[in-house]
């Protein structure tokens, strides 16, 4: 039976959404009332009129149809809307008004979408009338029972087995509390996390119908406070295609809605207030969010992938054309497509995508996957002077507080890491701080000038220098990620086992890992073990000690593997999902990240927000001057406490497979040794009173490992962060 009561209450948890607050209303044009507005683009409800809204950008389109379906009737539209070119279009938007009376019970939307129109400007078009149509400012996404990727990339109708828009966007107001915004400082630590694969198994613990969502995530929280980050950095959680085979997320569907399969009920209520919630309690935690997000394609594929939404509303508007008739998509992502981000309605989508998740959803900020593909016009070409989207992101108000992260390369070889980079303000991954620091532990020839300057915050990169201002926290710096092995199967494997994604073990990065000359586990002496676990610490303790903003992957705290496996992107399974196990097997390393991490927030010395500059000096191991020839493999530095608030550091760093003695630069004082890596837990790492005392003037420093000497102060300084 239809409903023809007015709609004044969510669906599903039944709030009365007439109690929401809302801006006063405009009072309109008339004719507004049958032919709709333009803006804003995607499904309004207008609760004055007890309307839909709807707003679709299609320049090119001949005709445009809009289909409302009922909840138990997926393949034949409940109520269709052929829209009038004459007066339910404004420019390249189609628009339309509908009243509930009309949309009665429907709870879901699409399009139909023909052309192209006559006279048309642009001549690159994927029309294909039979095809429903997902709206790309669709805020909810539902998946019909019978679903079909196959079905939008074959010739025909695929209705019935499309993705739909929901009508039923959750608009019950969401209570955030007290919740505080925090901008953290010299204390970021930055943790990459996979939502799914963070409580998927269920050694995680947490409720079994919890387990690989955002409420798994909040009870994990605990964990989380205890080891110390402050920040978590989310990997794709956007609406993905759940049969393109993708477990990572890096394939988007939809810019506005939560991945589905991330709510423990998938109603749009829960799919926002669940992620509302986490944030909410990840920012009572003092944790930032950010997330992890892909503008630079979309999961369509190239000329052999399905139509979902953006081929078949305007193919030329959001896609960057090849000059290979037999790949007609350019592939700057590696993925089969890139979107056209410096057309206007790109660059709009994108810009409303951020405000979106950054005003309602409460997210502190983005990562963006590829960004330099920012830096290409609509031809494929570089743009080496300021390329739009930047200067849009930078002057929109709403984001100006919103900490703005690239990975500063794209899949064709355009690599910008530094100043090269257009977003001059952003922090970036650096790659070359990864590179350097695992050949360096490796053992590598020649790295020690470079661990220098990484060391320093890549000052080489992030020049500072007042004609362009660089800051050491703009680096990124991180030894482990998503792309790669884990922190374990770093210093566990010579080769990459990568057999099991399909790929002939051709696909993922080639890394300077070492083995430590034992491929894998099984079977693997004691002695193998323990230099792999200090591996392990020295990895952690260079990049806490390194000036810049340090960031490590979920799971290298308590040795995560992967079997060897570096790029498990479509790896569903306990390849990829945390094994909580390890945490208690592996208790030594996870505390000594965990006060590893304590320390670095202690001494805000190291993470401070200038270059070190006249605070450091640097030393050999037994000169005063440091070695920096091919066959050197130690350093030494005296950080000075210039703030007098946390203790001066002298830091000694033998890459070498030899005990080597370290003189201690200046000699007249006493220094307290608070970290070896060589030594066994709990000596490896003592911040407190029972720190041993160093009063000769030389300390012998075991092969491969660091040790950190402190001088404490008894002078309070300014801790402000």
């Amino acid at each position: 039976m239809i409903q023809k009561t007015i709609q004044s209450h969510c669906r599903h948890c039944g709030t009365d959404v007439t109690s929401i607050p809302r801006g006063r209303p405009v009072q309109g044009p008339s004719w507004e009332q049958s032919d709709g507005t333009p803006r804003p683009l995607g499904v309004t409800w207008l609760e004055q009129e007890q309307a839909y809204n709807f707003a679709i950008h299609a320049g090119s389109a001949r005709s445009v149809t809009l289909l409302m379906y009922l909840k138990d009737e997926l393949r034949v539209p409940w109520h269709s809307v052929v829209l009038d070119p004459l007066k339910n279009k404004s420019g390249p938007i189609w628009h339309c008004r509908v009243p509930m009376s009309e949309a009665g019970d429907a709870e879901y939307y699409a399009y139909q979408v023909d052309g192209p129109v006559e006279g048309a400007a642009l001549p690159w078009h994927a029309f294909d009338p039979e095809k429903i149509l997902l709206d790309p400012y669709s805020r909810s996404i539902f998946f019909p029972e019978c679903f079909n990727r196959e079905a939008a990339r074959s010739p025909g109708s695929n209705a019935g087995r499309a993705p739909l828009g929901r009508l039923d966007v959750c608009r019950c107001p969401f209570d955030w509390g007290n919740e505080p915004r925090i901008r953290h400082g010299s204390d970021l630590v930055i943790y990459e996390m996979h939502v799914r694969g963070f409580t998927r198994d269920p050694s995680s613990n947490v409720d079994a119908s919890n387990r690989g969502t955002f409420a798994g995530v909040v009870e994990k929280i605990p964990y989380l406070k205890e080891l110390g980050v402050t920040a978590v950095e989310l990997m794709p959680a956007f609406q993905f295609d759940p049969e393109d085979n993708n477990y990572w997320g890096y394939m988007p569907l939809n810019f506005f809605s939560p991945h589905h399969a991330y709510s423990s009920h998938h109603s749009s209520c829960e799919q926002h207030s669940q992620f509302r919630e986490m944030v909410r309690e990840l920012h009572a935690a003092k944790i930032e969010v950010i997330l992890d997000v892909v503008y630079n394609h979309t999961c369509e594929g190239d000329h052999r992938g399905p139509t979902y939404s953006y081929r078949g509303i305007d193919n030329d508007v959001y896609y960057v054309a090849s000059s290979d008739p037999a790949s007609p998509y350019a592939n700057f992502s590696g993925t089969g497509n890139t979107l056209d981000t410096s057309h206007p309605t790109v660059r709009s989508l994108i810009v409303d995508s951020l405000r979106y998740w950054a005003k309602e959803m409460h997210v502190d900020g983005f990562r963006f996957d590829l960004a330099s593909v920012f830096s290409r016009d609509s031809e494929g070409n570089i743009n080496l002077q300021q390329p739009p989207l930047f200067d849009q992101i930078a002057s929109d108000p709403d984001l100006a507080n919103v900490r703005l992260i690239a990975e500063p390369w794209d899949a064709a070889g355009l690599y910008q890491l530094g100043s090269s980079f257009p977003g001059q303000t952003w922090m970036q991954w650096n790659g070359r701080y990864r590179d350097t620091l695992q050949r360096f532990v490796r053992g590598d020839a020649g790295m020690v000038p470079d661990l220098m300057t990484r060391l320093y915050g890549s000052s080489d990169l992030f020049p500072d220098h007042p004609s362009q201002s660089f800051r050491p926290f703009q680096s990124i710096n991180y030894v482990t990620s998503h792309d790669g092995f884990t922190l374990y199967d770093l210093v566990a494997y010579n080769d990459k086992h990568n057999e099991a994604n399909g790929q002939g073990n051709q696909d993922g990065p080639n890394e300077f890992s070492s083995n430590h000359d034992w491929e894998g586990d099984a079977d693997a002496p004691q002695s193998v073990r323990d230099l792999r676990k200090r591996q392990v610490k020295n990895f952690c303790c260079l990049l806490m000690l390194s000036a810049g903003t340090p960031m490590f992957r979920m799971g290298d705290e308590f040795m995560q593997t992967q079997g060897g496996n570096n790029n498990p992107y479509n790896q569903d399974n306990e390849t990829s999902w945390l094994d909580w196990h390890r945490l208690e097997s592996n208790q030594e390393v996870f505390r000594f990240f965990k006060q590893m991490i304590a320390f670095r927030k202690k001494h805000l010395s190291i993470g401070r927000s200038t270059f070190w500059r006249d605070d450091i000096c640097w030393f050999g191991a037994e000169e005063p001057t440091v070695d920096m020839s091919a066959q050197s493999r130690v350093l030494a530095y005296h950080l000075r406490d210039s703030r007098n608030c946390c203790g001066d550091l002298y830091v000694m760093i033998n890459g070498s497979k030899e005990a080597r003695p370290f003189v201690v630069h200046p000699r007249d004082r006493d220094w307290q040794r608070v970290i070896d890596t060589s030594l066994p837990s709990p000596l490896d790492i003592q911040c407190d009173e029972s720190s041993p005392v160093i009063n000769q003037h030389a300390y012998r420093v075991n092969p491969r490992s660091v040790v950190v000497l402190e001088q404490p102060t008894s002078h309070t300084g300014d801790t402000q962060r």
